[in-house]
């Protein structure tokens, strides 16, 4: 969890840093897209891992008889 948190935290002080430059105000949208791509890729792999990996065993159980 410190990994996560850690990666947060520089992810905060680059977009700040960022955003107090009128030049960074692109890399600042691109940054904030990039973080809500990331939580929408993780919750959906969250939320479907599951019922993924039991299709792949169904499929990989009917292939070995």
């Amino acid at each position: 969890m410190k990994n996560i948190s850690d990666f947060f935290l520089a992810l905060y002080v680059r977009v700040v840093t960022a955003v107090r430059s009128e030049k960074g105000q692109t890399l600042v949208e691109y940054a904030l897209i990039l973080v809500l791509i990331a939580i929408v890729v993780i919750a959906a792999l969250t939320l479907t891992g599951q019922k993924v990996n039991n299709a792949f065993s169904n499929i990989a159980n009917k292939l070995g008889q």
